[in-house]
């Protein structure tokens, strides 16, 4: 059983933390996903708040067979670690907390929803979840045109969507750039860590077509 995280008493009730508390806030929280950073040479991609500030930065790792990610904050700090899982047929993603690749770190995993998609369909489920008779949390829509939406468990109650950013500096330094706006009270890193699978799983796609 995969370790959960501490929820401290002052948690907001009904909010949704995955990775930290730390990344809650009372308000909508809207960041900017931008691939091919021309400035970031250590990272594959960036986020951003609204000002323009790197959150999180998302770097690769090659280790033998196995592709590797791992999600830093600003200051270079391991958050999470994404791995993709061998032979698996949904095209799984299993996610640990920090740096780490031990099973009792494992904070959650995604899958497709189906072999054959013609629209983006992801289950999510958290460490715990080890029967995944029914998935936590699900990503619906289409990556094409950047318009996803993160739904909790009932696949009803909305908690992020993403949208296309056409803006001048992104497309005369031909960079693909989208925003997530995330819900209040919702652990935005935990978000950005779907998007991060999201697209990994697409570029997979690209990369057998």
């Amino acid at each position: 059983m995969a370790q959960t995280s501490y929820l401290p008493a002052t948690q907001p009730p009904n909010s949704i933390t995955v990775v930290s508390p730390h990344f809650l806030a009372p308000y909508p929280v809207d960041l900017t996903i931008v691939k091919k950073l021309l400035t970031l040479s250590d990272g594959n991609f960036a986020v951003t708040d609204i000002n323009g500030n790197v959150m999180f930065k998302v770097k690769g790792k090659h280790i033998s067979l196995r592709d590797r990610r791992v999600l830093l904050d600003a200051a270079g700090n391991p958050i999470l670690s994404f791995q993709k899982k061998l032979l698996s047929v949904h095209k799984r993603w299993v996610v640990f907390r920090g740096d780490s690749s031990d099973s009792k770190d494992i904070l959650f995993s995604a899958k497709q929803s189906s072999l054959i998609q013609l629209k983006t369909a992801l289950d999510v489920f958290l460490g715990y979840n080890e029967k995944e008779s029914v998935c936590d949390f699900k990503v619906k829509g289409s990556w094409f045109d950047r318009s996803c939406a993160i739904y909790a468990g009932d696949g009803k109650t909305l908690i992020a969507q993403m949208h296309k950013k056409h803006t001048v500096q992104s497309i005369a330094l031909g960079k693909d750039t989208f925003s997530v706006t995330v819900y209040p009270n919702v652990d935005y890193a935990f978000i950005v860590a779907l998007v991060v699978i999201l697209q990994e799983i697409n570029e997979d796609k690209n990369d057998e077509e």
